[in-house]
């Protein structure tokens, strides 16, 4: 059974669930969940025409997810186990300063790609993956050059995941840290195999609603405790805890200000930027949302989302801080260890002190819910990569439906055994959650400004695109690599995995692109024109839906024709211009409202928090997060949810069903199928 060594002697933390129950989350509960999403997406083919065989419906949704579901699976994207572990790991370590910027370092950058999003459907309405559009405008070497970034951001994200859950498991109930490894993907594997990206949306959407009904939970379950009783007696309990043992770095060694010389918000705020924009599977979402939905559905999701990680993280590591020297916390009576912290056991530990085994059980059904829809996602991206990026375009030039789906199939089991793999290793070689945390951004920044140029900006030059991000990594490594020999010694595990590294590599990883791209478009400039995208048939199917282009062979009246491209009609490109507006409004908003406005003069101030100040901030925290609940839940509903529960009811009874005809094309039986945007079949 595993245990965690404390520092004072044999003292050791029992997991106060048994292996059995471990097992019962992780293999049975997920392989529920399997089997109910392959249930759905049955009827969903019956009943509204939702046909996985169908590549199109596979990667992308037919590209008419709607504006609530949207929301919902961008705050889902964001669920990592790494956000529910990390936020509360850094507060504990910085106090509300470091669950404030963990939270601050996500939520801007989701509202940003709102406007990428939004500025790839109005280019190159027809892509699948960010890959498709730098081949299209830089080729092959460029291609080959970003799918790298774009792998290398999957591998190591999902192996961050992984380590955090594993960890997280393993401490509560005692199973073997690689067996909840290799465990964990079993169930997301079958059904992203079978349902592709819709079930990822559905499956997003219902472990988003049960991590955030576990979240108020505990932000009602911390007050009700006999030992807080109230806001105000948790702040009486952590300034006694920065008595006992002050955070160096902090303004008078308090955890409870904002003034504090830990530079882990610098390290998020960059990561996370990294971990958005060279993540696939935010733009194969933003590919499958309504054009009209891309941005209300970030803006919505990006804001709504700040609320998880600022109020977990703020109540949780307070809990940790303040009764860390009560008999109740399970490291009694020492502190929790810089091990314990690292593997994300911050959460676990202050939830079981309130809530004993029930806190115990919360912990790991969240922790597992987070990683499998997370490593959805993330599954699906590389799939995309491999049969969109790879097979298609160097391998088959001609795929077809089957060949596509197949080659992607092939992509979901390779890529969940892969990552798995590759945590195991990590973990061997004394590689935890918080080493993986810190060093992220590092090999995963490189790309960014590069990528949003491509979307952005004409004047970038193929050499720029090819070389920047490649000269951004060997900068990034060099300057991690070479600070840790300079401040700690040596170029170890240790090392490398400690936090000024890990900035200034970062910070370097994702800033100096900018100078190389800039400078090398400078000496070799070019000028792009945005309708070559257009000449490109991408997609399978014809696709009609408000703002969505169709393939060049069919053009509609209302289009116009330019040097044998297909532009979409004024209406349309008026439309989209109007998004990429407020896309770029609530972009700017965000950055001031999170970065600038709120945190900085209390920065600036030294300003340490009184207890009326502290209860404030509480208080909003949790009802942000009771509303983000609410969205999440209840918003997909009322946004197209009951329409389409209507229809599914209607094609369950007869009245509604989709039937094939003698050559194999689907048809709707009954004129009643209506509700949501049909695929039209001509041409499959």
């Amino acid at each position: 059974m595993a245990q965690l060594q404390g520092r004072a002697g044999d003292e050791a933390v029992q997991p106060p669930l048994s292996q059995a129950v471990g097992y019962v989350i992780v293999v049975v509960v997920g392989l529920i969940i399997a089997l109910v999403m392959m249930l759905i997406t049955r009827v969903l083919k019956r009943t509204t025409g939702e046909d996985n065989r169908k590549t199109e419906m596979f990667m992308t949704a037919n590209r008419t997810v709607r504006t609530g579901l949207t929301a919902s699976a961008v705050i889902s994207s964001w669920l990592w186990t790494t956000a529910l572990l990390g936020s509360s790991f850094v507060g504990y370590n910085y106090g509300v300063s470091g669950s404030f910027w963990f939270a601050a370092g996500c939520s801007p950058m989701i509202v940003f790609f709102a406007l990428l999003g939004i500025s790839c459907k109005r280019k190159i309405p027809e892509a699948h993956t960010s890959l498709e559009v730098v081949r299209i405008r830089y080729g092959k070497i460029a291609h080959a050059v970003f799918m790298t970034l774009c792998l290398v951001n999957n591998i190591f994200a999902c192996a961050n995941m992984l380590l955090g859950a594993a960890a997280v498991i393993s401490a509560v109930t005692g199973m073997h840290i690689i067996a909840a490894t290799f465990l964990l993907p079993v169930g997301v594997t079958v059904y992203t195999f079978v349902g592709g990206i819709k079930a990822t949306f559905l499956t997003d959407y219902f472990h988003t609603a049960i991590i955030l009904i576990i979240a108020c939970y505990f932000s009602i379950k911390a007050f009700t405790y006999e030992e807080v009783g109230s806001i105000g007696k948790l702040y009486d309990l952590v300034q006694a805890a920065a008595q006992r043992h002050p955070v160096a770095g902090n303004h008078d060694g308090s955890y409870l200000t904002m003034t504090s010389k830990g530079v882990s918000n610098i390290l998020h705020i960059c990561s996370n930027f990294g971990l958005v924009i060279m993540d696939t599977s935010y733009f194969i979402k933003a590919f499958s949302a309504a054009p009209s939905s891309v941005v209300p559905g970030y803006t919505i999701g990006g804001v709504a989302y700040f609320s998880i990680p600022w109020a977990l993280g703020t109540v949780m590591s307070s809990l940790a801080l303040g009764l860390e020297n009560s008999s109740s916390f399970p490291t009694f009576p020492r502190r929790m260890t810089t091990t314990e912290v690292s593997n994300g056991l911050v959460l676990p530990y202050a939830a079981i002190t309130i809530a004993g085994k029930g806190g115990a059980a919360a912990v790991l059904l969240m922790t597992f819910m987070a990683v499998t829809s997370t490593l959805s996602a993330q599954v699906i991206a590389v799939s995309s990569i491999l049969s969109f990026d790879v097979y298609r375009q160097y391998f088959n030039r001609n795929a077809s439906d089957r060949d596509i789906i197949r080659a992607s199939h092939f992509g979901v089991i390779f890529f969940a055994a892969f990552s798995a793999g590759f945590s195991t290793m990590l973990h061997y070689v004394g590689i935890d959650l918080g080493w993986t945390l810190y060093m992220l951004g590092v090999v995963t920044c490189p790309g960014i400004f590069p990528m949003a140029f491509t979307i952005l900006w004409r004047r970038q030059s193929k050499a720029a695109a090819i070389l920047s991000p490649i000269l951004g990594m060997a900068t990034g490594i060099g300057v991690w690599l070479g600070t840790a020999q300079h401040f700690y010694g040596a170029v170890s595990v240790s090392a490398t995995g400690q936090i000024l590294p890990c900035v200034y590599g970062t910070v370097a990883s994702a800033c100096s692109p900018i100078l190389y791209s800039v400078v090398i478009t400078l000496i070799r400039p070019q000028r792009y024109d945005w309708s070559e995208f257009k000449k490109e048939k991408l997609a399978l199917e014809k696709l009609d839906s408000d703002l969505t282009t169709a393939h060049n062979e069919h053009i509609p009246n209302d289009t116009n024709v330019e040097n044998g491209s297909r532009t979409s009609s004024a209406p349309e490109a008026k439309e989209l211009k109007r998004w990429g507006r407020i896309a770029a409004f609530w972009s700017i908003a965000t950055f001031l409202g999170h970065w600038v406005i709120w945190p900085l003069p209390m920065y600036g101030s030294k300003y340490v928090f009184g207890k009326g100040f502290y209860t404030a901030w509480v208080v909003v925290a949790i009802i942000w997060l009771w509303g983000t609940t609410l969205i999440a839940i209840f918003y997909p509903i009322l946004d197209g949810g009951i329409q389409q529960i209507a229809q599914i009811y209607r094609g369950l009874n007869g009245r509604g069903t989709w039937t094939k005809d003698d050559e194999g094309t689907e048809t709707p039986s009954s004129p009643s199928v209506t509700g949501v945007q049909e695929v039209d079949k001509e041409g499959i």
